[in-house]
């Protein structure tokens, strides 16, 4: 809604003249009085992103000191339904995050731990022979649920991997040809130590490339330490973890989806994000650039980082916010690269600041 103000009765008359006559020099100030102000109200849009943003990140950080950027990148992923992979060193609060961010979500949760011996069937489930009718039935696993975290991903070994392609990529377990949905919300978010070696299997690009994000956790600052301390010195227990509240539902969730979605981008936006992922496939320094389903994780991450900041409309900025974590596990840099000490993420900050930002 656009409202001009009245003004005074001089800018009336002036509007009358002849606009195209140039003021002299002895115009006064009277008679080059300002044309009335036209004051512009701007319609406010509910945002429920950005409100829900607020809200889990409150509820979080009863428990967790600081993770912001991990906290908005995980919900980044969940809001345009796509899967999480957490690297850190042990003891840092990727576990924890997860089942804090779960607890926000009036949504199914379990907790699925990869060892050595898992096999696909404890992952996604097995058919069980009925005695009374004489038939076999599909027994679903632990997969079938919304928010799924299986800690220590890389534990497993490759069929079990293998066995998380489908699920990840169509949201639904395919066994003795029967095809068996998943329900909305369906989110992996898996997690690994990126120097413990021992026991681990890499994980293939296949299954990297179904992941959204890496989220790699850092260690704390000296003030966020200094706060985890004083937070837990008298409650040994984690009682406070029974404080966090639930924030959101599927239907909420669903909104958010829906909201991320109307988020306006640019031609010229999209075309940045195309010489982006180009450029990682043309550079004499990477081996293996970025596919398609990267361009568009991040078209779809950059309007949920839009939203998240309060905005219906991509910025470079989010763009730029949302290569790192979408290209960083999808690049393989080029052997000279590697023995020159270049990681992927060196690499793309290279690309980002070489390709000319759209004004």
């Amino acid at each position: 809604m656009i409202e001009e103000s009245t003004g005074s009765e001089e800018p009336k008359k002036q509007e009358t003249e002849d606009i195209s006559a140039a003021p002299t020099p002895e115009t006064t100030a009277a008679e080059a009085a300002p044309a009335p102000i036209v004051e512009v109200k701007k319609e406010v849009i509910y945002n429920p992103v950005s409100e829900s943003l607020t809200g889990i990140k409150a509820e979080v950080q009863k428990v967790i000191v600081g993770m912001d950027s991990a906290i908005e990148e995980t919900l980044a992923a969940l809001f345009t339904n796509g899967h999480v992979l957490l690297e850190g060193f042990p003891g840092v609060a990727k576990t924890l995050l997860v089942k804090l961010i779960a607890k926000t979500l009036n949504v199914g949760f379990k907790r699925i731990q990869f060892t050595p011996d898992l096999m696909p069937s404890d992952v996604l489930g097995t058919m069980v022979f009925d005695q009374k009718s004489g038939n076999f039935s599909f027994h679903k696993g632990p997969i079938f649920s919304n928010i799924v975290l299986i800690d220590e991903i890389n534990r497993s070994p490759a069929k079990t991997q293998a066995a998380l392609f489908e699920v990840m990529e169509e949201r639904q377990v395919t066994m003795e040809g029967v095809s068996h949905k998943l329900s909305y919300p369906f989110l992996v978010i898996g997690t690994q130590n990126p120097i413990d070696q021992e026991g681990t299997y890499r994980l293939p690009e296949a299954q990297l490339d179904r992941f959204v994000f890496k989220i790699k956790v850092p260690y704390p600052t000296e003030e966020e330490e200094m706060g985890i301390l004083n937070r837990f010195k008298n409650d040994f227990d984690q009682k406070i973890f029974e404080t966090v509240n639930v924030v959101l539902d599927d239907k909420k969730l669903k909104e958010c989806e829906r909201f991320i979605e109307d988020v306006h981008i640019e031609p010229q936006i999209l075309e940045y994000i195309i010489k982006v992922v180009h450029a990682t496939r043309n550079h004499t320094s990477i081996y293996l650039g970025a596919s398609p389903r990267a361009s568009l994780a991040i078209m779809r991450t950059a309007k949920a980082f839009a939203a998240l900041n309060g905005r219906n409309y991509v910025k470079p900025d989010d763009v730029q916010r949302a290569c790192v974590p979408v290209l960083n596990h999808r690049l393989i840099p080029s052997a000279s690269a590697e023995m020159e000490g270049f990681t992927s993420v060196d690499l793309l900050d290279g690309i980002l600041e070489e390709i000319e930002v759209p004004r």
